[in-house]
């Protein structure tokens, strides 16, 4: 399958580019439903409307982000393959736009990735290159990946094109769900968080009715931090050693991605491991739905902040639903 040529983007996208990013990768994406649940808003005082890419094709948002990344591509750029490093969402997000453009993939998986991961990303057809799970050993294997295949990298979210495929997500949302005071999404890497604030700073000027646009906050694991430091010392922090069972939360910002989110998020929320157990708990139970613990760091920070999201109407993105069912924290 082809599909629509996107522009290879070298500065930051604008929601008007990103809008035109979302018809180009509609016809390899779902367009995912916003769900409620009664009981949760009764016990955080909000109202709140999860995103749920967990529904996702692959069971993540990634594909949006990898998919944008592979159209914007040549042909020449194409026929080797595509190749990144990826724990799991990312890893499978490419190997499915490889498949759609019937090209190789070539993964770095760290070692210790989920097992459900690994076995999804291996059935839809890609090389599966294991690693020792550190960044450095990451960006080695890549390397030599791409010295002897030839293929493109597809960056994890540091590539102004993935921001561009993740904001597409806040245009759904936007639509889906009016008047939102607050979106509220993890943050990892900040393409996810970059392309939603991009979009959700413009809101008032793509939808009639948004009169102001939304708050965009971020959430993040306290074992994971960098971006909240990073984002309050105003410089790029690092997690050397990360600590926590969100799997999809531990990569550090981009050199892309820390400017944007500098720029367009409002504030930086971290929470306890205790309570990403007790959200992804809650949303199992309350809304029969499967998450992952990286999408339960958002409604987390909400049950440990209570008094600040009380009253609000809140636009929670849900980014994946693969998790390990043999090793679950509950």
């Amino acid at each position: 399958m082809s599909g629509k040529r996107i522009n290879k983007f070298v500065e930051p996208p604008s929601a008007e580019e990103i809008q035109k990013v979302h018809e180009a990768i509609l016809p390899f994406i779902h367009v995912t439903p916003v769900l409620s649940s009664t009981s949760i808003n009764e016990l955080t005082g909000a109202d709140i409307y999860f995103k749920c890419e967990n529904f996702q094709k692959n069971g993540a948002f990634k594909i949006r982000g990898a998919m944008s990344a592979a159209l914007s591509l040549d042909e020449e750029a194409l026929k080797n393959g595509l190749t990144t490093h990826s724990s799991g969402n990312h890893a499978q997000g490419v190997a499915k736009s490889a498949q759609y453009l019937n090209v190789p993939a070539f993964i770095v998986m760290p070692e210790n990735s989920v097992q459900a991961k690994i076995e999804a990303t291996k059935k839809l057809g890609a090389k599966i290159i294991f690693c020792d799970p550190t960044i450095e050993a990451r960006e080695k294997a890549v390397k030599k990946i791409i010295q002897e295949k030839n293929a493109t990298y597809i960056h994890p979210y540091n590539d102004y094109n993935v921001i561009a495929g993740q904001g597409t997500i806040a245009l759904e949302l936007l639509e889906q769900q009016h008047h939102l005071d607050i979106i509220i999404s993890p943050v990892s890497g900040g393409g996810l968080l970059s392309g939603i604030s991009i979009v959700s700073q413009q809101a008032q000027h793509i939808f009639s009715h948004y009169p102001t646009h939304p708050k965009i906050i971020a959430a993040e694991p306290k074992g994971a931090d960098d971006a909240y430091r990073s984002f309050y010392s105003k410089k790029l922090e690092k997690n050397i050693s990360p600590k926590t069972i969100c799997d999809g939360l531990r990569a550090n910002l981009g050199i892309k991605t820390f400017p944007i989110i500098l720029q367009h998020v409002n504030e930086i929320f971290t929470c306890h491991e205790e309570s990403i157990i007790r959200a992804m708990r809650l949303i199992w139970e309350r809304m029969k739905i499967i998450i992952e613990p990286s999408s339960a760091v958002p409604l987390a920070v909400i049950l440990e902040n209570r008094d600040f999201f009380s009253g609000k109407k809140i636009g929670v993105i849900v980014t994946g639903g693969n998790v390990d069912f043999k090793n679950l924290p509950f």
